[in-house]
């Protein structure tokens, strides 16, 4: 007689669980923290600690609901919020349940602010400057795409931060057919995204961008970029358009 034992192996699940909506934070951000609990035990809360280089920075009693769920926000500001770096939460319920995650916090005076010239080339036009100050990453490079009459910024953006620029009107700008000032398209790895205008110059326009961790390429996109490829590539596609017109009318005439 054959037996055969089968034998299953089940993932358990933790007593108690905690995560945050993000991993990255700086002062004055809203901090999410939520997680669950297997077994409710009636009256009981969840005892939250928030912890860096082993110091308490904040402690909360969340009252959890019949699905065993919890959840409770945290405004990251105050006198215990000074350190940069890594933050870790503990949550514990009921006898010996613990669990723990972690995110990194800035503070303003720990984030960096970098405002500079960068030198664009701008093919036989030469080079042009642009200004600009960013927070939450680096420049890498700045590109003129003709084609779309757009000036590509490259970014590390090593964490959520914004950038402001000051384009010269000389040789990028979004004008309308009476010549005054349009809206520029941003996009942002691909996706449109809004932008601020607060300062505007007779020779320049002053943008500000907001950018999340991770992104890349943002393109500034306007009617023109630098007026040796932006006007000539419309003369061009005009003239091309007249020549069109005039040989087709030409064609019909003789075909009368």
């Amino acid at each position: 007689m054959l037996v055969i034992s089968t034998g299953f192996a089940f993932a358990q699940e933790p007593f108690v669980s905690v995560q945050t909506d993000d991993k990255n934070y700086d002062e004055g951000d809203t901090i999410v923290i939520s997680g669950k609990v297997q077994t409710v035990v009636g009256g009981t809360p969840v005892t939250l600690q928030i912890l860096t280089s082993g110091n308490l920075v904040d402690i909360a009693q969340i009252t959890v609901a019949q699905d065993g769920t919890y959840s409770h926000t945290i405004l990251a500001e105050g006198p215990l919020w000074n350190n940069a770096g890594e933050y870790l939460i503990r949550v514990l319920y009921g006898d010996g349940n613990m669990a723990e995650t972690k995110f990194n916090y800035t503070p303003e005076s720990g984030a960096v602010e970098t405002t500079t010239n960068f030198e664009v080339d701008a093919g036989s036009h030469g080079t042009f400057d642009v200004e600009y100050t960013i927070k939450g990453g680096t420049v890498k490079n700045m590109i003129v795409d003709s084609d779309i009459f757009a000036l590509i910024v490259q970014v590390d953006s090593t964490d959520e931060g914004v950038i402001t620029l000051d384009l010269p009107r000389e040789f990028i700008g979004a004008e309308k057919q009476d010549g005054k000032d349009d809206t520029f398209i941003i996009l942002i790895d691909g996706i449109e995204v809004a932008y601020q205008e607060s300062v505007v110059h007779a020779d320049s326009r002053v943008i500000t961008i907001n950018f999340e961790q991770g992104d890349s390429d943002i393109e500034i996109i306007g009617t023109y970029v630098v007026p040796e490829f932006g006007t000539i590539v419309m003369m061009v596609l005009l003239v091309g358009i007249m020549a069109t017109i005039i040989l087709t009318r030409t064609k019909f005439q003789i075909k009368i």
